[in-house]
Formats: structure tokens, C-alpha cells, sequence
């Protein structure tokens, strides 16, 4: 438990201390530090949350300065789990910080999941990997919610928390879909998605390091609207609130 919850004063004052109790004595595994992830990260603990375990294995890219947290002129190399790691414990001193300064590969994943978090923020952005990650979080039966495609559109006012189920407009999505529907997974993985028209001028091929192929470009604030919704996603289950454009799994 906490001991100094000045800092969340306004926090409190908005959803009582109960709810911030919870949040407190919860445990969040936010998985990618990219455009996404990384924004989630940082809403999450700026959240009060108890405990984190952030995951990944990359380095921070010049490309990544348009629109990811720890991507700054000053930090081309470093790693960016490392980063995220230190800026999250200057905003909380007192976080459990769990870091993992991996890639996430097929073989790793269990063992990723072995903590047991209360939530799961799936922040990948590249399909084997993520494939691997949603399929063993849903088979035990944890709490997931998971980013589809944020690249190739510009209107954040677009975005939409469905079951995956029910996604549309994201090419993605349309892989993860159906990659899961053949392991036996039609439904109960909640998700935030765009049915944005993609740009698909935007599209370009990759070396395929990291199971990435290709990628799609990006604007500075679509990532961080995708980060900040799962976050608030995560926060208002962990409260136990309801929002009637978040489906429920299942």
C-alpha cells in the first residue's frame, strides 16, 4: 500500500477512495513501449496503480520521435523499456515496477504471464508476437484489452472499444481476427479500433525483424489516443464502472 497519495488528490476527489484503493492494490502488465503502449504506461501509473510490469526489447528509432513517449533527440539507442521505467517511477516513487527488456517471443510468453496481472494492456504491434500473447492471456481466462491498428489514419475522434468480434476498416484487425477464429477464438478479447478508411498510400515494407514485415505511417497524436483509451479501459474495470461503449468479453 501507498503511503503518500498527495499526488492523487484529484484523483481521489473524482472517484472516491475506495475506487482509488483498488487501483492501488492492483497489478497492470502493459506489453510494447511504442506509440501506444508507452502512452498507456504512463496513464495507467499516473492512474495510482500499485503495480506494473512493462514489457519490450526494443530501442528507441529516430522514426519513433513522431509519436512515442521515450523517443526524444537525446535518446536514440537507449532502451525503451528502460526509459519508460525511470519515467514511471519519478511520477510514483513507490511503484512495484516489474521490467522485462525483451521481445516478446513465442517461448517467452508464459513465463511473461507467470505474475498473474490483474489486467493485460496489449500494446504489439506486430502479428506472431501478439498472436502469441492475446491467445495465452485469453486461455487463462485473464483480463485483456488489446490495441488493433493505429497507423494509416488521422481522425481520433473515430476510435471505438469493441469486442474484436465486431471490428471493421482495420486491416490489423482483420488478420488478428482470423488468425484467432482458426485457434478456436471467435469472441471475448476486447479491443480498441479505428473504422477509419486506412491510408493505404501509407503502407511500406520492412527487413521483417521482430515477425514486423511492414508498417504503416503515423501521426503524433493517433498512437496517444489509442494508449490513453486502453488505459481509461483498463482504469474504469479495475474501478468496476461501466461504459456502455465497452463491450463486455464474451
Amino acid at each position: 500500500m501507498m503511503t503518500d497519495t498527495k499526488w492523487l488528490s484529484r484523483t481521489e476527489l473524482l472517484i472516491g477512495r475506495e475506487k482509488l484503493e483498488r487501483l492501488m492494490n492492483a497489478h497492470v502488465l502493459v506489453v510494447g513501449m511504442g506509440g501506444v503502449g508507452s502512452f498507456a504506461a504512463e496513464f495507467i501509473a499516473r492512474s495510482g496503480i500499485g503495480e506494473m510490469t512493462i514489457i519490450d526489447g526494443d530501442v528507441v528509432d529516430p522514426s519513433n520521435r513522431n509519436r512515442q513517449l521515450p523517443a526524444l533527440a537525446t535518446t536514440h539507442g537507449m532502451s525503451k523499456v528502460e526509459l519508460m521505467a525511470d519515467r514511471l517511477r519519478q511520477i510514483n516513487p513507490e511503484i512495484k515496477l516489474n521490467v522485462i527488456n525483451e521481445f516478446v517471443r513465442p517461448e517467452r510468453v508464459e513465463s511473461m504471464l507467470a505474475g498473474n496481472p490483474d489486467y493485460v494492456v496489449d500494446a504489439i504491434d506486430s502479428i506472431t508476437p501478439k498472436l502469441t500473447f492475446l491467445r495465452a492471456a485469453y486461455e487463462r481466462g485473464m483480463r485483456i484489452v488489446s490495441s488493433m491498428g493505429a497507423g494509416a489514419k488521422l481522425d481520433p475522434t473515430k476510435l471505438q472499444v469493441v469486442d474484436i468480434s465486431k471490428t471493421y476498416n482495420c486491416p490489423f484487425a482483420q488478420q488478428i481476427r482470423k488468425q484467432l477464429k482458426d485457434s478456436g477464438i471467435r469472441k471475448g478479447i476486447k479491443v480498441a479500433f479505428s473504422p477509419e478508411e486506412p491510408i493505404k498510400e501509407s503502407l511500406m515494407l520492412t527487413d521483417g525483424s521482430n515477425f514486423k514485415k511492414s508498417a504503416y505511417g503515423t501521426i503524433s497524436y493517433l498512437p496517444a489516443t489509442f494508449g490513453a483509451t486502453l488505459a481509461s479501459v483498463v482504469i474504469r474495470d479495475l474501478m468496476e464502472t461501466e461504459s456502455p461503449d465497452a463491450n463486455q468479453p464474451g
